[in-house]
């Protein structure tokens, strides 16, 4: 989190008790957990990190009336405990205990999304436990993943048209008793078709666009003050494999330098991601990863 944005927050507590209390809840959640803060307080972004490593990002919503009225106003997949007593450390507490029980489940996405061509893979969030698949020759597959039981035989919908679809779903249908809860699930998969998949190509896993996960766009703005990076998309991306947050070296750099830990040798900035904390290096002049 930006030194100035924990400045700003030291200074609006002083002119309120809602302000007081949120800034020091923040302090109990760690600032370094914190991502980004409305401008009055209204939003809270925590980043938090499940047992596997992966990054998950929580955005909260606060009332004015917090901590009367819950820190949140959308529906959630788990069911919040709240109190008059309560306080933010206990909701990223929830928040974190959820997250253990779907390491299952994200770990069978991460295994299909790694591997095979998603189609709309931008689309692809943790939050859907669907996937349509690309099997060749224009047809597709939609598999819907049991959040509680991800092992187990997935739903599955087929699309396209013609005899070769036709004879997919024939295919599924004789061999659905083979499916085996000790194996792969893309083994699995792949028996129950009697075929092998399309595999997601070299190129398109390093050519991936992403959004910045400091500005939150896929491109910079167009204009002569970004010089030769303007309209540039996003260039850089964190080696921590849970993580692989993609940034453009512009926002980075621009970050980097409001933190007082990093450190600069010659025109390299050394410091850590804003939403993992391992270790990064980006080149100031850099357009490039």
């Amino acid at each position: 989190m930006e030194v100035n944005q924990q400045a700003r927050c030291r200074e609006l507590a002083k002119s309120s008790s809602f302000y007081s209390t949120v800034y020091s809840e923040i302090e109990e959640v760690g600032w370094d957990h914190l991502v980004r803060a409305g401008g009055d307080l209204s939003f809270l972004i925590f980043r938090v990190l499940d047992m596997k490593g992966r990054v998950h990002v929580m955005e909260i919503q606060l009332d004015k009336a917090y901590p009367r009225v819950p820190p949140m106003d959308v529906p959630y997949i788990f069911n919040l405990k709240w109190s008059m007593n309560s306080r933010l450390k206990n909701l990223v507490q929830q928040f974190e205990k959820h997250l253990e029980k779907l390491q299952g489940f994200w770990s069978t996405l991460d295994e299909i999304d790694r591997s095979l061509q998603i189609v709309d893979s931008k689309q692809a969030s943790r939050a859907i436990p669907s996937r349509q698949i690309h099997v060749g020759n224009d047809c597709f597959i939609i598999l819907f993943i049991d959040i509680n039981d991800p092992r187990s035989l997935p739903e599955c919908r087929f699309m396209g048209l013609g005899n070769t679809v036709n004879s997919l779903r024939k295919t599924w249908k004789r061999n659905v008793d083979k499916w085996e809860r000790d194996k792969a699930f893309l083994e699995n998969l792949e028996c129950l078709l009697n075929t092998q998949l399309p595999r997601l190509a070299d190129e398109e896993t390093n050519n991936h666009l992403d959004e910045c996960g400091i500005c939150y766009a896929q491109y910079l703005p167009i204009g002569d003050e970004l010089g030769p990076q303007t309209g540039s998309a996003t260039d850089y991306t964190c080696e921590n494999n849970s993580c692989s947050k993609a940034f453009h070296s512009m926002c980075l750099v621009d970050w980097l330098r409001s933190i007082t830990t990093t450190r600069q040798s010659f025109n390299v900035l050394f410091g850590n991601c804003p939403y993992c904390s391992e270790p990064i290096a980006v080149k100031i002049n850099a357009t490039k990863n």
